[in-house]
């Protein structure tokens, strides 16, 4: 058993309008993210399944011509290699949740999330 305090994990600061802390565990990566408004997540895609719970604020996600807006008190899956980009429509907090965990982000190769 482990025992994680969201207060105690370090906060990555991404771009001035994303930051994030990062729980990893065997199985999964989950993360809680902060997005100011008019942060904008590039288009990328993952081998990981994906759920996105957003606590607070509206965040529009993209796929291709489809967009999917979620917000507070909702919650989206996207399946694994689906490319997405996300948009924030407000100040937004969201924790997503990843399996399985996050190898890309454990090396470090999430350049995607630090662009301005």
């Amino acid at each position: 058993m482990d025992h994680y305090n969201w207060n105690e994990i370090p906060e990555e600061v991404l771009t001035p309008m994303l930051r994030r802390k990062v729980i990893h565990t065997p199985q999964m990566t989950i993360a809680r993210l902060w997005l100011r408004k008019g942060a904008v997540v590039p288009t990328h895609h993952h081998v990981n399944e994906q759920v996105t719970n957003v606590e607070a604020g509206s965040l529009r996600f993209i796929f291709g011509e489809k967009s999917i807006l979620v917000n507070a008190g909702e919650s989206l899956r996207i399946a694994p290699n689906d490319p997405h980009s996300v948009e924030t429509l407000e100040d937004s907090v969201a924790l997503d949740l990843f399996t399985p965990a996050r190898a890309d982000w454990l090396s470090g190769d999430d350049a995607y999330l630090r662009q301005k």
